[in-house]
């Protein structure tokens, strides 16, 4: 049985929230069903390779062999994580059994500063333990090699800083805090640390239980706020002092090495303190308000989506783009006319309802609203000419109404118009998240006012209109179906004899399954192998260039040839697994990458699904290139893989915090992670919560 459950893709989309400065909720104890309602999510499925493909919570690729025994169990290095924690004999006792001592809120941005500074362990030395070894899940186990102890036993060379609140996590929270339980048993009668290693099932993407297992290996600080009871406050931070104490212990008897001294903290100060001295490691003060000063990563991504899909001009006065471009804002002149929201719940609007909204726009200048069927309505077995009669009257409505229209009408001699002419009226069409509903009315619109059949209206907004969006596959068949009827009217409408040698439809067109590669940065697109396969959609697009990883493509020997030997790189060996190394290739890829931005050759980068090995390159080259931190670039490329969640493990995560890591020191900057491993980690297990089931 596999760890995580990953949930179909859903045909309809569920709209996304738009940005909003609500915090998102704690996360919920791994193996324990949320009591919290889902927050709004992004319109996003886990991505699966095709029919017969393992769910994605196994490895994509069979898996190799993982590093030897032998190899994984030489000496690890004797360097620890240096801590202004450690040794904690300068601060003071507030309880001697077990040891709790007291911070200042001083001490604590201190520490936290400089706990942000040191070097991270070398990734051998964390991997596998980091996967989750439960000694009774023998499949993780055996992958692993892990069987005997010596391969389970925690890591001595990693010290990092854990923060627990008491009370209320929707307000005065530090950066990166934890609730109490997230890492003790829910019974207070029970010591220790709570057990998150997996019971069974094999899953590398064990984001959901980093905290509770680097929590053993950290110093921990405790705080509240000023509702909570100080009596309470200690009362938590012996129980976490008792859990270290018997964690050390159980490291000691199963092993002859030292295991390391980890202390307990409670912070002094009250939070006040931390919001007028130290604002830059509070992420939701004490009002309850997002700061901006620590990154939420729920928050970042909406805020991409919107910065990416934010309204463009498609075509003459038509504008496309996401909800949250309809709010009124004083330098846009003059304010949209008409507002077309596309919706998986709309009804197609009738003729009539059509006429009568041009005639209320006749005699106001008000903003008016309307509501289409949005993209992945159109059900294959069900197509009339009902649907495609509603589509190409409202591709007329929409270009009556952008680009004015003089009424026929006229009095009772037949010689003034009873009406003025009409205004050109601008027109957003929008839905939540600014790429997804709207695409199927953007296509046929297109394909209506310039007369493209949809293969060409697919790589025009892509293209020539700058547009990233996302289309089903039953999209692509609906007005693949319709383009006869769309472009046979616009022909009559506009006075010109239709060309019928346009509707022959290139190869490429039925080697697609209706969305496009994602374009993450001008010269850099993340895709699938079904995209890789298909070099006729990659020339239409502009793309020149393929880097493959971990994955072969199946081009015939014309299509090679056509393309260039120099055009297309491969890296082999490489499945994602969990134990493949991918960082002493990121030089060699990113190389590839920027000569071919240099040479104006835009590159696609995948793997087999598109979320995970390639997408791991893809977020190096956008931290290289923008100069971002793995938290931004990471959301950063998330967004713009719009419906398909990207998902590289928990090792291609790491090695891409020591990839920042070292590019900060090659750039001669002084290293800095924004966040710490276990914050990141979090974060991306809130993110995907609502998208898998935790078992």
């Amino acid at each position: 049985m596999a760890a995580v459950a990953i949930q179909p893709p859903r045909d309809t989309p569920t709209p996304p929230p738009m940005p909003t400065t609500t915090p998102a909720p704690a996360l919920p104890l791994p193996g324990a069903a949320s009591a919290t309602a889902p927050i709004p999510i992004p319109n996003k499925h886990m991505a699966v390779s095709g029919p017969g493909a393992p769910n994605y919570g196994n490895p994509v690729t069979p898996p190799a062999s993982p590093h030897s025994e032998e190899s994984h169990s030489s000496e690890e290095g004797n360097r620890s994580m240096a801590s202004l924690l450690f040794p904690a004999e300068n601060h003071t006792l507030i309880s001697e059994s077990p040891p709790v001592r007291a911070i200042d809120a001083a001490g604590v941005a201190a520490s936290l500063n400089y706990s942000s500074r040191q070097s991270l362990p070398d990734i051998e030395q964390l991997f596998p333990w980091a996967h989750g070894l439960h000694p009774d899940n023998s499949m993780q186990l055996a992958f692993f090699y892990a069987r005997k102890k010596s391969m389970r036993r925690a890591p001595t060379c990693y010290r990092g800083i854990c923060i627990v609140k008491v009370g209320d996590m929707s307000c005065a929270r530090l950066k990166g805090a934890i609730t109490p339980e997230e890492i003790l048993p829910s019974s207070p009668a029970t010591t220790g640390f709570l057990v998150v290693d997996p019971r069974e099932g094999f899953n590398v993407r064990n984001f959901h239980i980093q905290v509770g297992k680097f929590a053993c290996l950290s110093d921990i600080i405790v705080y509240g706020d000023n509702d909570v009871d100080p009596g309470e406050i200690t009362r938590i931070a012996k129980r976490i002092s008792t859990a270290q104490l018997d964690y050390r212990a159980q490291c000691q008897k199963s092993s002859t090495r030292e295991f390391p001294i980890y202390s307990t903290f409670v912070v002094q100060s009250p939070f006040s303190m931390f919001e007028n001295c130290f604002p830059e490691i509070v992420t939701i003060d004490s009002a309850g308000n997002l700061t901006g000063k620590v990154i939420d990563f729920c928050h970042w991504e909406r805020m991409e989506m919107c910065s990416m899909s934010r309204a463009t001009e498609i075509s003459k006065n038509v504008w496309l783009g996401s909800s949250a471009d309809t709010a009124p804002e004083p330098e846009r002149e003059p304010p949209y006319g008409l507002l077309i929201e596309a919706s998986d719940l709309a009804q197609m609007p009738s003729i009539d309802s059509l006429r009568d909204l041009g005639e209320i726009m006749d005699h106001t200048d008000a903003t008016q609203c309307i509501e289409f069927p949005g993209s992945g309505t159109m059900v294959p077995q069900r197509y009339t000419a009902t649907e495609v009669d509603g589509f190409i009257d409202a591709c007329r409505f929409i270009q009556s109404v952008a680009n004015g229209k003089h009424q026929e009408a006229h009095d009772a001699d037949g010689d003034l118009p009873m009406t003025p002419p009409r205004e050109p009226r601008r027109i957003l069409i929008h839905c939540t998240d600014g790429y997804t509903e709207t695409s199927l009315l953007a296509l046929a619109y297109l394909m209506y006012t310039e007369g493209l059949p949809a293969h060409s209206a697919w790589v025009q907004l892509h293209t020539a209109k700058g547009r990233n969006f996302f289309a089903y596959e039953k999209d692509l068949h609906f007005l693949r179906f319709a383009e006869h009827r769309i472009l046979e009217a616009a022909a009559e409408d506009k006075g010109y004899c239709l060309n019928y040698a346009v509707l022959n439809s290139p190869g490429w067109i039925h080697r697609m399954d209706g969305s496009l590669p994602s374009r993450i940065l001008s010269y850099m697109y993340l895709g699938n192998l079904q995209h890789a396969n298909n070099p006729g959609l990659l020339a239409m697009l502009g793309i020149k260039r393929v880097l493959s990883i971990g994955e072969e493509l199946s081009w015939t020997d014309r299509e090679k040839s056509k393309w260039g030997i120099g055009n297309a790189m491969v890296v082999k060996d490489l499945q994602d697994n969990g134990c493949d190394p991918l960082e002493y290739q990121f030089r060699r890829c990113l190389d590839f990458i920027e000569e071919g931005r240099h040479a104006d050759e835009p590159i696609l980068v995948h793997c087999r699904v598109g979320v995970s090995r390639s997408a791991t390159i893809c977020i190096a080259e956008v931290m290289r290139a923008l100069k971002l931190s793995l938290p931004r670039a990471y959301c950063y490329v998330r967004a713009r893989r719009l419906n398909v969640i990207i998902q590289p493990h928990l090792r291609f995560m790491y090695e891409l915090l020591k990839f920042e890591e070292k590019t900060s020191v090659k750039s001669r900057c002084a290293p800095k992670r924004e966040l710490e491993w276990t914050h990141i980690a979090r974060e991306i297990a809130t993110m995907n919560r609502p998208y898998t089931r935790q078992n």
